[in-house]
């Protein structure tokens, strides 16, 4: 009756956003995640003696912690804390337009007066006679309740927070004075909580390297043809072992000074991994890492060892280092799956998968350990009351459970025997490959930038030794935060959000800073955006397998979340197109079926009888499906089906599609009305994927 062994490891990060010149925030995140997560999460975790669970924290992230404590602002606190009747016309178009910046379902529709602000702020045009609808006592209850849904369910019992709960609406400006008192109180709670419970053995705390770089690519930007041979990398070579070192260094001495005692154990950025950075890490006394079962398996090819005896269920080591190989499919399902159940529902499917891992090697549990790593907080705003019952109920169960034992990964590290590893991939979590860092366009063109900036900060030091070496040593922090992953996260096609313009000026300011420190004029290249507004819209591919319910409707966020996607209403994509009655598309795959979700403009798109839509593989002998509005809403059959109500959801049996069910597929959608196509998607090439082999569908390998 030997338990099996969980190493869970929250992840806990946001990007630098301090201003390069300053200690102001450009953006809020770090603030209300800290509302929301960093302190709840290690309070709950540590309820149960029995219960050890892992925090990854970023020292960064620390950095701007303690920066808001000294007083540091953001520009949604600086809206906040002006007297609502005292606003300009400009600072409350800002308000309505940014803060109901949330997640709608749990964030905003659950509060009566949150949500009735929301709705006439997206019924307005946002000119200035409308704006003025707008009474100074509204805007004042949306400066305060923009706040009030990041604050985590645990703390709202709190005197003050739960009588602006209750009060709920004509909130006064002591009601806001009294809530920034409270939050700059909680914020200073969070580092002495983790400090405190990691004294008392309650939690286990790793760190990221300092400003979260990708190490590999800081040892070598050709480590990215490992698994992508025929990438094209930027002009210059980044070369600069030195740097990983240092970020390495720069966290091992953050731990000890913050905790006393040696840092154990790092989650590489984006379990991001390397030889050359392995050996780095090690060499600075850590004593294990984590990285995905994808990196694992690529690593027993490389190698050419039995992936079938080697599984990610127990510890390897790669010289002196330990590693653990997250389990890809579970860590997943706590971060895409469960919002969408109950919360009882979730953490038996959750307990089943560990049982089922457990049968497996019941003969052999002494060295067996689970790994679950994903982000520890950005998961939770698409769960009701911010996961509060799901992790309640989950360290219930694991400290009920006899069959279970959580563990802390640096203890596995010390006490679990690990098999030997010759050989490490170069890779991250994601597909095991850096592509979402390097090979666009403009993830290139700011390496270049990079490397520019910091070659003339060498050649300067050289060159001028009596220079100022306080101006010296802040400008190599410039470059070490532009080194971040953050920056390059946000350059491409894979990632388009609300901030990106926010993040291409936050990085090219970090780089003019280096030239302006160092005295020196910023060079003009600086100063142009590399985030480009019309860039070429590519497709993204599914990221795993998706089974959705095709009713038409949203069934939960993450339904769709492991599909592919081509975004219509992106500005690159949509530029040349008249109408924008499709928003988006999004396709990919089960073992079955080939399903497809239409996204529709609500606004400019009206259905009517004359209204057709067609998915055109015209590669198959013109294999055509057929859509007409009007006539059926639903329809249910077992080759082919479909339902529109908020979306168009589609169904297709592979092997009505494919003679094997497998194999290449090209499409376009087309939208007609009576004999007119108005609309044909994409408008250059059709979108091409491949659907594997039946049983061989995996994003991840199986063990």
């Amino acid at each position: 009756m030997k338990p099996v062994k969980i190493a869970i490891l929250w992840h806990m990060h946001q990007p630098d956003y301090r201003d390069a010149t300053s200690s102001h925030m450009v953006l809020p995140w770090v603030r209300l995640h800290a509302l929301k997560d960093y302190l709840d999460m290690p309070l709950l975790a540590s309820k149960f003696s029995d219960v050890t669970v892992t925090f990854n924290l970023v020292p960064a992230l620390l950095d701007q912690l303690e920066l808001y404590t000294q007083g540091a602002d953001d520009p949604h606190l600086a809206l906040t804390k002006i007297e609502s009747d005292k606003l300009t016309v400009s600072e409350k178009e800002e308000i309505l337009k940014t803060f109901f910046s949330a997640p709608h379902e749990t964030m905003i529709r659950p509060y009566k007066r949150y949500f009735e602000l929301y709705k006439k702020a997206q019924s307005i045009s946002h000119d200035k006679i409308t704006i003025s609808l707008f009474s100074s006592q509204e805007i004042r209850d949306i400066q305060l309740w923009s706040n009030l849904t990041w604050i985590d369910p645990i703390f709202r019992t709190e005197k003050i927070i739960a009588k602006l709960f209750h009060k709920e609406r004509n909130f006064t400006e002591q009601d806001k004075e009294k809530f920034l008192i409270w939050q700059l109180e909680h914020l200073k709670k969070i580092l002495p909580t983790y400090q405190k419970l990691y004294k008392e053995k309650k939690i286990d705390i790793s760190f990221t390297p300092y400003y979260h770089p990708i190490l590999p690519l800081l040892c070598d930007s050709d480590s990215a043809k490992e698994a992508l041979p025929h990438l094209t990398l930027p002009k210059h070579r980044f070369m600069h072992p030195e740097d990983a070192d240092k970020q390495i260094a720069m966290s091992v001495n953050k731990f000890q000074e913050l905790f006393g005692s040696p840092l154990q154990g790092m989650w590489p950025s984006e379990g991001s991994v390397s030889e050359t950075a392995a050996m780095l890490i090690d060499d600075n006394k850590i004593q294990w890492i984590a990285t995905d079962e994808e990196i694992l398996y690529n690593s027993l090819l490389k190698y050419g060892m039995d992936s079938d005896k080697n599984h990610p269920y127990q510890l390897y080591k790669y010289n002196n280092l330990c590693l653990f190989f997250r389990d890809h499919a579970l860590s997943d399902r706590v971060g895409f799956v469960y919002s969408g159940m109950e919360s009882k529902q979730a953490v038996d499917d959750f307990i089943e998968h560990l049982y089922n891992i457990r049968e497996r090697f019941v003969d052999n549990l002494d060295n067996i350990v689970i790994p679950v790593i994903l982000d520890g907080e950005n998961a939770w705003e698409y769960f009701e009351n911010d996961g509060k019952e799901f992790l309640e109920l989950l360290y219930e169960r694991l400290h009920k459970d006899e069959l279970i034992e959580a563990v802390g990964m640096s203890d596995c590290a010390k006490t679990l025997q690990a098999v030997e590893l010759p050989s490490l991939f170069a890779g991250s979590w994601i597909n095991h490959n850096f592509k979402i860092w390097i090979g666009h366009a403009e993830d290139n063109r700011a390496w270049d930038l990079l490397y520019d900036a910091r070659k003339f900060l060498v050649q300067f030091e050289n060159e001028n030794p009596d220079f100022d070496t306080n101006l010296i040593k802040q400008a190599w922090e410039k470059i070490y935060i532009a080194e971040g992953s953050d920056w390059c996260w946000w350059y491409g096609d894979e990632h388009r959000g609300a901030h990106n313009k926010e993040f291409d000026l936050i990085f090219r300011n970090h780089l003019g800073a280096v030239y302006s420190l160092l005295q020196t004029e910023i060079p003009a290249e600086l100063k142009i955006p590399i985030t480009s507004s019309d860039a070429i819209n590519e497709p993204i591919m599914p990221d795993g397998l998706i089974f959705p319910t095709i009713d038409g409707k949203r069934t939960h966020f993450y339904e769709w979340g492991e599909a592919g996607s081509f975004d219509v209403a992106d500005d690159g994509g949509a530029m040349h197109r008249v109408s924008k009655q499709v928003e988006k598309i999004q396709f990919g795959f089960d073992h079955d079926n080939l399903y497809f979700r239409i996204q529709f403009n609500s606004a400019q798109f009206k259905p009517n009888s004359s209204h057709k839509l067609v998915v055109e593989f015209s590669h198959l002998n013109n294999f055509n499906i057929e859509i007409l509005f009007g006539k059926y809403d639903t329809i249910q059959e077992k080759e082919f089906s479909y339902a529109f109500k908020e979306d168009l959801e589609i169904a297709i049996n592979r092997q009505s599609l494919l003679p094997n069910g497998f194999g290449k597929i090209l499409f376009t959608l087309s939208l007609s009305e009576g004999e007119n196509k108005i609309e044909t998607i994409p408008d250059s090439k059709p979108i091409e994927m491949m659907i594997p082999q039946k049983g061989q569908e995996m994003f991840w390998p199986m063990f």
